[in-house]
C-alpha cells in the first residue's frame, strides 16, 4: 500500500511586533479539532495535525477547558484526559489506519502535569526500569512544573510520587530517587561562595576515594545533589573542573544513576536533550530510545526547541529537521518536523 502523505502547513501569521504576543486559534479551529478527535466515522487527520501544530500552550488550555466530553476537570485545577475517550481514540486510530502516532497526538494535547505524571509512572513500570527518564523529569523541570506533576500523579493514581518510587526501588537508588522527586529547589541565582568550595571538595573526596562504593553511602553527596539549586550545582561543576581538571560526570562514569543526575542538573538543557534526540535517531535504537523522539519534541516545542535545534546542528553536524526526515516515516515524520519548525520560529 502506497504511503499517504499529508502536508502540514504551519501558519505562523505575520511577524509579531510585541514581544510575548501570542498567536491564537479561532473558535472554528477548536471545533474542528474536537471533531477530528470525536467523529464516529473516522479521523480528520489533516485538520487535526495542522491545528495541533499551530496551537500554543494557551490555545491547548482553551481547547481542553472547552471540551468537557474529552477532558475532565480535576480538583488540582488541571484538565485531564477522560480515560474512556483516550482508549477510544487509540482504537479508532488503529481501526482507520491513521499513520500518525496516537501517543504523539495525545501527548501534544495533554496538560503538561498529566503528561509528566504518566511518564513518571512509565519510568518505573518498564522492564528494566527507566531511572534516567525519572531523573530527567525530576531534574529538567522547574520546581513548580514538577510539583504540578506530583499533584497530577496523586489525582490519577491515588498515591504520591514519593511512595510510588519508594515501593518500586531499593537501596541507594531508592534514597536518591525519592529525594530527587521530593525536593522543591530554589530557582534563583543566589549562591553561597564558601559552600561552593567546601561542597566541591566533599564531592571530590567521595568520588576519588579508593573505595568507590562508599559514595553511595555518603549522605553529603546525596544532600548536595538533591537539595542545592541548579545554579549552585552548575557553579560546583565549574569549580570541580577548574580544581581537578576533569568533569564531575566523567569521574562518575561507572555510577550511571549519579552521572545521569549530574548531567540533568548541570548541563544546559539544550545539550542534554540534543543528545537524547541523537540517540533516539541512531541506526538501531532501543524501544525506549525511539519513544524519546516523540517525548522530547512534544514536551520541548514550546519551551526551548530553538536552542535544542541549534545545539544539535552544532554538535552533530546536521540539522535536526534533516535527521528527523531520515529517521521517521509518513505523517508521524511530518508532524514532528512541523513541531520543530514551530519551536524554532518562537
Amino acid at each position: 500500500m502506497a504511503e499517504r502523505k499529508i502536508t502540514i502547513i504551519v501558519r505562523m501569521g505575520k511577524k509579531l511586533k510585541k514581544e510575548g504576543e501570542k498567536i491564537t486559534t479561532s473558535p472554528e479551529e477548536c471545533e474542528a479539532l474536537r471533531k477530528a478527535f470525536s467523529g464516529p466515522h473516522g479521523v480528520e487527520e489533516k485538520s487535526m495535525l495542522e491545528i495541533l501544530v499551530k496551537c500554543n500552550p494557551a490555545d491547548l488550555t482553551t481547547f481542553r477547558k472547552n471540551s468537557p466530553y474529552i477532558f475532565l476537570d480535576d480538583e488540582y485545577c488541571f484538565e485531564k484526559w477522560d480515560p474512556f475517550h483516550m482508549k477510544s481514540l487509540e482504537i479508532k486510530f488503529m481501526r482507520f489506519q491513521v499513520s500518525i502516532s496516537e501517543r504523539a497526538v495525545i501527548q501534544r494535547t495533554m496538560h503538561p502535569w498529566e503528561r509528566d505524571a504518566l511518564l513518571v509512572r512509565k519510568s518505573l513500570e518498564e522492564k528494566p526500569p527507566l531511572y534516567n527518564l525519572l531523573i530527567e523529569l525530576a531534574c529538567t523541570r522547574t520546581s513548580d512544573e514538577f510539583l504540578g506533576a506530583r499533584k497530577a500523579f496523586q489525582c490519577l493514581y491515588s498515591e504520591s510520587v514519593e511512595e510510588f518510587v519508594a515501593v518500586k526501588v531499593q537501596g541507594f537508588h531508592r534514597r536518591l530517587l525519592v529525594a530527587l522527586v521530593s525536593t522543591y529547589r530554589y530557582e534563583g541565582l543566589r549562591i553561597d561562595e564558601a559552600a561552593i568550595k567546601l561542597e566541591c571538595q566533599k564531592l571530590a573526596r567521595s568520588i576519588k576515594t579508593d573505595h568507590r562504593n562508599e559514595i553511595e553511602n555518603d549522605d553529603e553527596v546525596l544532600r548536595i545533589l538533591t537539595t542545592r539549586s541548579k545554579h549552585h550545582l552548575k557553579t560546583i561543576h565549574k569549580c570541580y573542573k577548574e580544581d581537578y581538571d576533569s568533569n564531575l560526570e566523567e569521574d562518575l562514569d561507572d555510577i550511571q544513576i549519579l552521572r545521569d543526575t549530574v548531567n540533568c542538573l548541570c548541563a544546559p538543557p539544550a545539550i542534554y536533550f540534543s543528545k537524547i534526540l541523537d540517540t533516539a535517531m541512531s541506526i538501531c535504537p532501543a524501544e525506549q530510545e525511539m519513544e524519546a523522539l516523540t517525548r522530547v519534541i512534544v514536551t520541548r516545542t514550546d519551551v526551548d526547541m530553538k536552542d535544542i535545534a541549534a545545539e544539535f546542528d552544532r554538535k552533530y553536524g546536521a540539522p535536526l529537521i534533516e535527521r528527523i526526515e531520515a529517521a521517521a516515516l509518513g505523517n508521524y515524520r511530518d508532524f514532528l518536523v512541523a513541531l520543530v519548525k514551530r519551536g524554532m520560529a518562537n
